[in-house]
């Protein structure tokens, strides 16, 4: 996990001025018998120090526990409510804007921390200026750009694109079982209510055996040329 946190001194943050803040948003749930219970946060992590190494952010720490309750069913899961995630994004904002940053980027690494896009969707209306990346067209076009050979809704968990960014970024965190681990579940009308236990008995929905560093690396760079049309925004 090298050089995933940031390490500026308050010298640093006021030499650079930064208007606009990154926060990483992962989260502390199974990833199958292969990937760790921080994975999410590894690569909200990853995508957010490859953006802050490309573009004038400052770049925050990552929350690492946040709304997994559909993996609840598997040993090692944490989480917290979506009214607790939704207050901690709004005390950040409050606190980033008064030290520089007048806007604040949620860079979410868990596709089931639904509530960000309403605390993005609120806080704008009432004149508060925050923005949500990747969004599902930039995680499509990420997999697109590293020919990754499946879509974000069949590769919905510990599968290809999950696999791929670790095995660029940290490897060492990435055990053996990916190569014979694919499962899919296409069909999961009803996640919401049941969770994931019913749609998979090993955690993993996707394709993981397809998964390469390569192929990480050029979906972290897929992801940094799109953020430029955030920043665009602000």
């Amino acid at each position: 996990m090298r050089h995933l946190l940031p390490t500026a001194t308050t010298t640093d943050e006021r030499a650079l001025d930064a208007s606009v803040a990154i926060l990483p948003v992962g989260s502390f749930e199974q990833h199958g018998s292969f990937l760790p219970l921080v994975t999410d946060t590894v690569v909200a992590c990853a995508i957010s120090r490859e953006i802050a190494n490309a573009y004038p952010v400052r770049l925050l720490p990552p929350i690492t526990i946040s709304c997994s309750q559909e993996h609840s069913a598997w040993p090692g899961t944490a989480s917290i409510s979506a009214r607790t995630l939704y207050s901690v994004i709004s005390d950040v904002y409050d606190s980033v804007t008064r030290s520089g940053p007048s806007a604040l980027v949620l860079i979410n690494g868990h596709g089931g921390n639904y509530v960000l896009g309403n605390v993005v969707q609120e806080a704008n209306a009432e004149g508060r200026r925050m923005a949500l990346f990747p969004q599902p067209a930039d995680w499509e076009e990420a997999r697109e750009a590293g020919h990754l050979a499946t879509t974000n809704h069949e590769d919905m968990h510990a599968g290809e694109i999950e696999t791929s960014i670790l095995l660029h970024v940290s490897p060492e965190l990435v055990r053996d079982g990916y190569q014979t681990a694919d499962h899919l579940a296409d069909d999961r009308r009803h996640l919401h209510t049941t969770g994931m236990q019913p749609y998979t008995e090993t955690g993993v929905i996707g394709r993981p055996s397809l998964g390469t560093a390569e192929k990480g690396k050029a979906a972290l760079d897929s992801f940094v040329r799109n953020f430029a049309a955030v920043l665009d925004l602000f």
